[in-house]
């Protein structure tokens, strides 16, 4: 039977039971994010849907507090109402993965650090996390963090636990950082460039005084994009100022307004340009001035490369290619360890995923610190057991 706590004694309870019998757990909310990770072994499913509600929101403070079971759409609906976002904009993984469009929850969010195209300026979910209770793989309850964001001393552990994918611990409640709705949004759109000029671009525009808080070139079109956002004056301007800077480039200019530019992004957000087809998917994050080096060198190398876009001014490569027993990883990490980065499969069939490190393998030192640190957190390993690596 699957465990359905109804409350955080009742996570405590199966964990501990689990314990007992020595039973790996699979954590989930709505599964929407089951098909990232390593294929592991089967596992007793713990699920956390009745684990829902917003049980904390003061609009006034930015701040929100919500069970780790609480779809993210009502997080997002009740924000919204309130012109306040979660400014990470985390992706949904519904294009990448297969399932229902806007079913992710707040704790998987938390579990994979998810994030979107503003995380250049804004963060991912873990700079936005301000606390969280769990109960760890011990069988103990544990709170960390708060209400508010100050310096302190110790363990910073929403850092260690967002991104973790449920191997540490099984979050119950997380609370988070909200910020205000920007009043508008443009995107600059420069066509012509190619690839190395509009990356090049995009550069200039971030090291730029404008404010940018998107970057991204998309192959298919051609096309570099720059999102501004804020009151509309200042956005006018900045828009200007920047066209005025690429001017030299010669690319031709053109703006998407308002609703056209939140659609761009949010299709961008959930990997739309790689998502559709056959074939493997890989995200890629190095340097941004990196980012074109990296895929001619899988060109030149002969890498069958069926579709790819940059987000983050570089910094993030998206790609899909033709499928592989070993999912191509070999020549992929031999040039990701050669320009420094990391290099994590997003989606391939089950076979694949349990024969190929799904994340890139650390450095012996780092490694053996993960290990400590899984130990110390879930020394049996049943959370989770294989999502991660192999060996726990």
């Amino acid at each position: 039977m699957t465990p359905s706590p109804r409350d955080e004694t009742d996570v405590r309870d199966a964990i501990r039971d689990a314990l007992a019998a020595e039973t790996p757990l699979a954590i989930r909310g709505h599964g929407s994010k089951a098909g990232l990770g390593r294929a592991a072994a089967p596992a007793q499913i713990l699920s956390l849907a009745a684990l829902s509600g917003v049980t904390l929101y003061e609009p006034e403070e930015l701040v929100l507090t919500a069970r780790a079971g609480t779809p993210l759409r009502e997080i997002v609906a009740l924000l919204d109402a309130h012109r306040q976002q979660l400014a990470f904009e985390p992706m949904d993984h519904a294009l990448l993965l297969g399932g229902a469009r806007d079913d992710a929850t707040i704790g998987g969010v938390v579990a994979v650090n998810a994030s979107g195209p503003r995380r250049i300026k804004a963060g991912a979910a873990r700079d936005h996390l301000l606390g969280f209770r769990c109960v760890t793989g011990r069988g103990e309850i544990v709170k960390s963090g708060g209400r508010v964001m100050k310096n302190v001393t110790g363990y910073d552990l929403s850092k260690l636990v967002a991104g973790s994918y449920g191997t540490l611990a099984v979050l119950t409640e997380t609370t988070f950082k909200v910020l205000p709705q920007a009043e508008t949004e443009q995107t600059l759109l420069l066509s012509g460039l190619g690839e190395e000029k509009g990356l090049a671009a995009l550069r200039k525009a971030s090291g730029s005084p404008y404010e940018v808080s998107s970057l991204a070139f998309d192959p298919r079109e051609n096309i570099a994009a720059l999102r501004l956002e804020g009151p509309e004056i200042s956005v006018v301007k900045r828009r200007d100022d920047l066209v005025a800077l690429l001017a030299p480039l010669g690319a031709a200019a053109q703006t998407l307004e308002a609703e056209s530019s939140r659609a761009f992004w949010m299709r961008l957000r959930d990997g739309e340009p790689v998502a559709a087809g056959e074939g493997v998917v890989w995200r890629i994050s190095l340097a941004p001035s990196d980012g074109f080096t990296f895929v001619e060198s899988l060109r030149r190398n002969g890498a069958p490369l069926l579709a790819h876009v940059y987000d983050w001014a570089g910094g993030l490569v998206w790609l899909r290619l033709e499928a592989a027993p070993d999912a191509h990883a070999g020549a992929i990490r031999a040039v990701v360890d050669r320009l420094g980065g990391h290099a994590t499969l997003i989606r391939a069939d089950e076979a694949t995923r349990a024969t190929v490190d799904v994340f890139h393998p650390q450095p012996a030192a780092l490694a053996a610190l993960t290990r400590r640190v899984k130990d110390a957190f879930d020394p049996l390993h049943i959370l989770e057991r294989g999502r991660m690596r192999a060996d726990f």
